[in-house]
């Protein structure tokens, strides 16, 4: 019989997901049904390495316990790595400063057996002075409405992105991002871009004329979201 797979951080009917999994192992542990509040949403395959949630309890549970409790309840693919006390007020999505994702590309002649669920494998080479030329573009406020999918919810399309780099190790290539939000497949679209960039599709300047058009259909594809990662997220 096979394993169900998580499909993603938000609570869905009939569906393993992060949130659901938490929510019910602190009700294991407690005794009270919470409600666990996310940083954002992740989509299905999505990793995070930093994600933030927050929940109320009346209980008197040890916090240096929470996590060791929580964790003993959990798939071995959710861990909680560290529970604290905060402020009545805090919410974790409202409160968020900044977030930074990574997307990671495997830009070896074969690509990775062991690596294949965490990075997109890209075999030509990869101009990443172009890349990063283009992602420049992308720093400071902006319209987003060229790198987000159909679909969101987000009534405005305005964000800023705070730093843009294109990472060379080795035989990856890593594009890191770091703003104040991203809309839906937001990180995954300008990652899609700036492929086509590496590959010569596309010059790094038509990032600028993509932003400013605020058309969909003139930006790449939607990379996959294995290779998609959330890094940090900030309060400060």
């Amino acid at each position: 019989m096979m394993e169900k797979t998580l499909t993603g951080w938000q609570k869905q009917s009939n569906e393993l997901n992060i949130q659901g999994e938490i929510e019910k192992a602190i009700q294991t542990i407690t005794g009270e049904e919470v409600e666990l509040i996310g940083s954002g949403r992740t989509d299905a395959g999505v990793h995070a390495f930093a994600q933030v949630a927050n929940f109320k309890i009346n209980s008197n549970f040890p916090i240096e316990k929470m996590a060791i409790a929580i964790n003993s309840q959990l798939k071995t693919s959710i861990r909680v790595q560290k529970a604290e006390e905060v402020e009545e007020n805090f919410h974790s999505r409202y409160h968020c400063h900044k977030k930074t994702y990574a997307y990671i590309i495997d830009n070896s002649d074969q690509g990775t057996a062991i690596y294949r669920n965490q990075t997109y494998h890209v075999p030509q080479p990869l101009n990443v002075e172009a890349m990063q030329e283009a992602a420049n573009y992308l720093v400071g406020e902006h319209d987003f409405s060229s790198f987000k999918s159909s679909g969101t919810s987000s009534k405005s399309s305005v964000r800023t992105i705070y730093d843009a780099k294109i990472l060379k190790e080795q035989e990856r290539v890593v594009i890191m991002l770091t703003g104040n939000g991203f809309l839906y497949n937001m990180v995954r679209i300008i990652s899609g871009t700036l492929v086509e960039i590496g590959k010569g599709e596309k010059r790094p300047e038509e990032v600028k004329k993509i932003l400013e058009a605020k058309d969909r259909s003139l930006a790449g594809k939607t990379l996959p979201a294995k290779a998609l990662f959330l890094m940090s997220v900030s309060y400060d």
